[in-house]
C-alpha cells in the first residue's frame, strides 16, 4: 500500500466547510481530498435559500439566535446558536470579500428574504435562487490560488488511520482503485451529509455518510443521528436527485395547495407556509398520502418573473415539462440534511486526538432537532474556519499507524435496497414496527458486506430513531407523537461494532 507523509492539515472534503477550514489553516500547509472536481458533488453547492445572517438594521445576532433555539426543539446549544449568530455578519462580510456576488439593493446593502421559522427577513440570496453555487466558485477560486492549499480530486475516504493510543493520524483513501494512506499532522472531516442513503433526496446522492461511519470507528461521540431534516417542497417529477424548490419560493409569497386548490397549512400553523419545516414536510406528507396531491402554487406571487426570479427552479420546472409561471409545482418532502453527526466543541475537535471535524458531517450543537432554514452554509462557514485555525494550532509529529482495513464497499443493489429501506422506514414519518423492518435489513445487508460506511451510518440513524420514543423536531414518531417532558440528547459510541450509550 502505498503511503503519503504530510507535515500539515489533511482536509477531507471539499464543501463550503472543508474550504473555509483550508483557507483559516493559513500559513499552515493543508491538503484537500475530495471525492470529486470542487464545486461537484456538494450539497453546499446544490444549496439555493441562501445564508442567513443578522445584516438588516431591525435584525440583531440575539433574534437570530432566539430563532436557531426555538426551531431547534430545546436541543440547540445556547452558547453555540450565539456564538454563530454573533459570526454571522462577518461570515457574510468576508464571503463578499471573496467575491461572492450576493444580491444588493441600490445603496450597496444585502437583499435579504425572510424564510420559514425566522422572524426577520435575513437571508443574503444569489440570483434567487443561485447562493450556493456562487459562494462556492468564488471560494473555490481563492482555495486555487492559495499557495498552502494543494487540492487532491477523485480521491474517495476509506477510513481513518490512528496510532496505537488511538490518535486519528491521517486517513485511508481510494483513487482509481488504488488504496494510498495519507499520514497527517491534523486531520478535518468535512464529507457532508447523509441524503444519498434516501431514495427521495435533495442532495448528491454519493453523500453516504461515510465520514460519520469512519469517526465513528475511530471512536468518537455521535449526536443526535435520529435527525434527519426533510426539505418539505421537493420537485416531484421522479428524478434521483430531486431537485430543490427553494422555500424562498414561500418567503416571496407562493402558497401550498392540493388538487382542490385548498391552502392544507392555513389550520395547521399560524405561520402556514412560513411554519417550521418539519411542520411543512409532514402536512406535504399527510396530504400526499391521502391521495390530495401537494403543489406549490406560485403563480400570483411571483408568476412571469420566474424565470429571473429563480432561474434553477424555473429551469428544473422546464425540464420536466413543467411552466411554473402557469401551473402549481408538484412537491413531496425529500431528505435535505442530517442535523447529527460527530460530536465537536466549538472548535470542531471531536474528542479524537488530531481528529477535527465540520459542515453538516459534524454536530457543533447549532441546529438541534431541526435546522432553521439557511443556517447551513453560515455554519459551514463559520465553524469550517473555527475548526481550520484550531487545526492548524494542533502539532503532532507523523507517527506508525495501526493497519487495519479500508472501509467495505456496498454493491449498487444492497444500497438501492437500503435507500428505498430509509425512505419508507427512516423517513418523515416513522414507527417502531418500520424501524423494526429497517434494522433488520442492516443486519441482512451487514452479513455480506462487514463494515460499510452507508451501513454504519444508517444503523446510527436508525437505531437511535427507534431508542428515541417521542416525537421531537424532524424525528416524527406515529407511535409517539408527543414530545417528551425532557428535551434530552443523543450520544453514542460504536464498541465492537455495537452502539454504547453515553450519559449527555
Amino acid at each position: 500500500m502505498d503511503a503519503l507523509d504530510f507535515d500539515g492539515v489533511l482536509v477531507i472534503g471539499g464543501g463550503l466547510a472543508g474550504l473555509s477550514a483550508a483557507l483559516a489553516a493559513a500559513p499552515r500547509r493543508v491538503r484537500v481530498l475530495s471525492p470529486v472536481a470542487l464545486g461537484e458533488g456538494c450539497s453546499s453547492a446544490w444549496a439555493q435559500g441562501g445564508i442567513a445572517a443578522a445584516l438588516a438594521d431591525d435584525d440583531t445576532p440575539d433574534l437570530h439566535a432566539a430563532d436557531t433555539l426555538a426551531a431547534g426543539a430545546g436541543l440547540v446549544n445556547p452558547a453555540r446558536a450565539a456564538l454563530l449568530a454573533a459570526e454571522g455578519p462577518g461570515a457574510v462580510q468576508r464571503l463578499a470579500g471573496l467575491g461572492a456576488p450576493f444580491d444588493r439593493t441600490p445603496d450597496g446593502g444585502f437583499v435579504l428574504s425572510r424564510e420559514a421559522a425566522h422572524g426577520r427577513a435575513r437571508v443574503a440570496r444569489v440570483g434567487g435562487d443561485q447562493a450556493g453555487r456562487a459562494v462556492m466558485a468564488a471560494v473555490i477560486a481563492h482555495v486555487r490560488q492559495a499557495a498552502h492549499i494543494e487540492v487532491l480530486e477523485g480521491v474517495r475516504l476509506r477510513g481513518l488511520l490512528q496510532d496505537t493510543g488511538g490518535a486519528a493520524v491521517g486517513a485511508l483513501t481510494e483513487r482509481d482503485g488504488v488504496i494510498t494512506a495519507f499520514r497527517a499532522a491534523a486531520v478535518i472531516l468535512a464529507t457532508g451529509g447523509v441524503g444519498g442513503l434516501y431514495a427521495e433526496t435533495t442532495t448528491p446522492a454519493a453523500l453516504l455518510g461515510e465520514g460519520l461511519a469512519a469517526a465513528a470507528l475511530a471512536g468518537a461521540v455521535i449526536a443526535d443521528p435520529e435527525f434527519v431534516q426533510f426539505h418539505p417542497t421537493a420537485l416531484d417529477v421522479g428524478r434521483d436527485p430531486a431537485p430543490l424548490v427553494t422555500e424562498a419560493l414561500r418567503g416571496d409569497g407562493a402558497h401550498l395547495i392540493n388538487t382542490a386548490g385548498h391552502r392544507f397549512l392555513l389550520a395547521q400553523h399560524p405561520d402556514a407556509e412560513l411554519a417550521p419545516r418539519d411542520i411543512v414536510a409532514r402536512a406535504i406528507y399527510a396530504e400526499r398520502a391521502a391521495g390530495r396531491g401537494a403543489f406549490l402554487d406560485a403563480r400570483e406571487a411571483v408568476g412571469a418573473h420566474f424565470p429571473e426570479a429563480f432561474p434553477t427552479v424555473f429551469a428544473a420546472c422546464r425540464a420536466a415539462g413543467l411552466d411554473p409561471r402557469i401551473t402549481p409545482i408538484p412537491v413531496a418532502p425529500a431528505c435535505h440534511y442530517h442535523m447529527g453527526g460527530v460530536r465537536t466543541d466549538a472548535d470542531g475537535a471531536t474528542g479524537v486526538p488530531g481528529l477535527f471535524a465540520a459542515g453538516e458531517c459534524a454536530s457543533s450543537g447549532v441546529h438541534g432537532a431541526n435546522r432553521l432554514a439557511s443556517n447551513s452554509l453560515l455554519e459551514a462557514a463559520v465553524f469550517g474556519a473555527r475548526a481550520g485555525r484550531a487545526a492548524a494550532r494542533h502539532s503532532a509529529p507523523l507517527r506508525p499507524w495501526l493497519r487495519t482495513p479500508p472501509l467495505a464497499l456496498l454493491s449498487a443493489p444492497d444500497l438501492q435496497r437500503l435507500r428505498k429501506a430509509m425512505s419508507r422506514d427512516a423517513g418523515v414519518v416513522r414507527n417502531a414496527a418500520g424501524l423494526t423492518r429497517l434494522l433488520s435489513l442492516l443486519d441482512h445487508l451487514g452479513d455480506g458486506s462487514g463494515q460499510s460506511g452507508p451501513l454504519i451510518a444508517a444503523r446510527l440513524i436508525a437505531q437511535c430513531a427507534f431508542d428515541r420514543r417521542e416525537s421531537r423536531g424532524a424525528h416524527f414518531r406515529a407511535d409517539h407523537p408527543v414530545a417528551g417532558p425532557e428535551a434530552r440528547q443523543t450520544l453514542v459510541r460504536l464498541e465492537a461494532g455495537s452502539l454504547c450509550r453515553r450519559a449527555a
